[in-house]
């Protein structure tokens, strides 16, 4: 008995929590924002979110800044800055999306733009968006060079510097032991 009752519970929390989880996932728009085909400014724009339109938020990175949202029938990202909550409009931004706990998702730009983009006409550009990330990776990889080319610079210039001061040193050393050994004139002039 007790076996069943357990089981009959258990069921019916699965059933509520998909909808608690999606009375959760509702947010407005707090101003007129693109939505975009991945979570960056780089991205195409899909579709425009009005101020104050409801969207479904499917789910956010990690760092919280996009969320993948569904507005009209579209998916896409909006950032995270200009959702706010359906209900109060206290919390914006990173702070709503704590508030609401949406799920931490990743983005990969080929099975997204498969389901979601396929007709449209900046889908056959989607290498050059894919290669954005190796891209992105070259560019910190350059930056760790720069940083290192010049960590080596001032490393090379203190170096020098110090080899100056200390041929500085030696040579001030040396004129004074030449002047302790020149002769003392035997004459003194008054």
């Amino acid at each position: 008995m007790n076996k069943m009752l357990f089981a009959a519970l258990a069921v019916a929390s699965a059933i509520t929590l998909p909808a608690s989880a999606q009375a959760q996932s509702r947010a407005i728009a707090t101003t007129d924002v693109n939505l975009r085909a991945g979570p960056s400014t780089s991205y195409p724009a899909v579709n425009v979110v009005g101020a104050g339109d409801r969207v479904r938020v499917f789910g956010c990175l990690d760092t919280r800044a996009w969320c993948d949202v569904g507005y009209d029938g579209q998916r896409g990202w909006m950032s995270s800055n200009y959702l706010a909550d359906a209900r109060e409009r206290r919390y914006t931004g990173p702070r709503y999306v704590d508030r609401m706990d949406a799920p931490v998702i990743s983005f990969s730009i080929g099975r997204y733009w498969d389901d979601h983009y396929r007709g449209r006409n900046f889908y056959r550009d989607r290498d050059r968006y894919d290669d954005r990330r190796g891209r992105h990776r070259r560019d910190f990889d350059r930056r760790d060079d720069r940083r290192d080319a010049r960590r080596d610079f001032r490393e090379d210039r203190r170096e020098f510097r110090e080899d100056r001061r200390d041929d500085r040193r030696d040579y001030r050393e040396e004129r004074r032991e030449r002047r302790d050994e020149r002769p003392v004139p035997l004459y003194r002039v008054d």
